[in-house]
């Protein structure tokens, strides 16, 4: 099975060492995403709502790039700075992914890059 490194400039670009997206086989995987929008390269203004949207817009922008889209997300892994703040990022979340949700896993952890309030990483099925 071959790798292939997906990328693409309407999500933000890597900040380090790594790709937006690794594709093997039928999988591919993004790298988290934090809320920075592509066009200026600044992280969104807002709350962790705008955050969180801005996140999941990187992630549909990637997957569209490799020919698939959120639908086929399979699995989610979510990293918020304050887990009081669930409910916000699950309310914006749902906006995306509410019917046939992939599975998810959500963390609190005590930094994030950039200071941002989120960040999301994916797998998805590549049809």
């Amino acid at each position: 099975m071959n790798k292939e490194i997906i990328s693409t400039d309407k999500a933000p670009a890597a900040i380090g060492p790594y790709s937006q997206a690794v594709k093997v086989g039928n999988l591919m995987f993004i790298s988290g995403q934090i809320p920075i929008d592509p066009t200026t390269g600044n992280v969104v203004e807002g709350d962790v709502q705008a955050q969180t949207r801005q996140c999941i817009k990187n992630l549909q922008a990637i997957c569209e790039e490799a020919g698939s889209s959120l639908k086929d997300v399979v699995k989610t892994s979510v990293f918020v700075k304050d887990m009081n703040q669930f409910a916000k990022v699950n309310e914006t979340y749902g906006e995306f992914f509410n019917e046939e949700a992939p599975a998810r896993a959500c963390v609190e952890i005590s930094c994030l890059p950039k200071n941002v309030q989120v960040e999301i990483e994916a797998i998805v099925l590549i049809k």
